[in-house]
């Protein structure tokens, strides 16, 4: 048996996630990322594609928007919209749990 050895970073909440490294790590084309980006989902800081940094928040994004397109065959626009409405429901339930509201 071969032990395998993996190395890793911790990706923080600061721009870490070059363009490249974002689409390796969801397992896409940078192209696939570009067109996130376009219809609003991520938003990258710098202006420029080659200055583009991405935080660990846009890596989890972008997985969900994969995964609604593998799921349910969604368009990236469609997916778009979904995202934007799971954002808000975890808004609207982290303020019910602020309230002492029972959430589920």
């Amino acid at each position: 048996m071969e032990n395998e050895i993996l190395t890793g970073s911790v990706v923080g909440d600061e721009g870490v996630l070059a363009l490249e490294e974002l689409a390796r790590a969801c397992g896409t084309e940078a192209e696939w990322i570009v067109e996130l980006v376009a219809v609003g989902v991520l938003a990258p800081q710098g202006r420029e594609t080659p200055d583009w940094r991405f935080r660990a928040a846009d890596l989890t994004c972008a997985r969900r928007v994969a995964r609604l397109q593998r799921d349910f065959g969604a368009t990236i626009e469609a997916a778009a919209v979904m995202i934007d409405l799971l954002h808000q429901i975890d808004q609207l339930r982290a303020r019910l749990r602020q309230a002492g509201l029972d959430v589920e």
